[in-house]
């Protein structure tokens, strides 16, 4: 897997308590095709995969478990902010350096907001160690 910056919602992000990534990705407004009456509908979902990984790359500790979720929204301060997607809770033995899989293999259909982000929710007690690397890829390793 091949992460580029520009993409990554987290890199090396220390995860604390139930936080955002510290990066949004903008995926650019849309314009209006030569003599379109409106501007095109969004959806990144559609065609050609865009993949996505996350990766434990530092071991969790303390916490119940932990939920990533994908979140849109049409401002970059996610005033009115709307989840495509959330994972299945993942308890504190899931979350050792290398776990991997903590997204789906791309983004999912109904990404269709200029802007994207995480929110890892925590359960239990705050942890005080775990970092959390996640972004698009340029494609995802499939053999273990």
């Amino acid at each position: 897997m091949i992460f580029d910056v520009t993409t990554l919602f987290s890199n090396a992000q220390a995860i604390t308590a139930t936080t955002a990534s510290t990066n949004i990705i903008d995926l650019g407004a849309t314009g209006t095709v030569f003599g379109g009456a409106a501007a095109l509908a969004r959806d990144v979902g559609k065609g050609r995969e865009a993949s996505l990984r996350a990766s434990v790359v530092e071991s969790f500790n303390n916490l119940t478990s932990l939920t990533i979720s994908i979140e849109t929204d049409d401002n970059s301060g996610f005033a009115s902010t709307r989840t495509v997607w959330t994972s299945p809770a993942y308890a504190l033995a899931d979350l050792a350096t290398g776990a991997k899989l903590l997204l789906p293999d791309e983004l999912p259909v109904g990404t269709d907001e200029r802007y994207v982000r995480l929110k890892y929710t925590i359960a239990g007690t705050a942890p005080t160690t775990g970092k959390i690397t996640a972004g698009v890829t340029a494609g995802n390793q499939t053999n273990p």
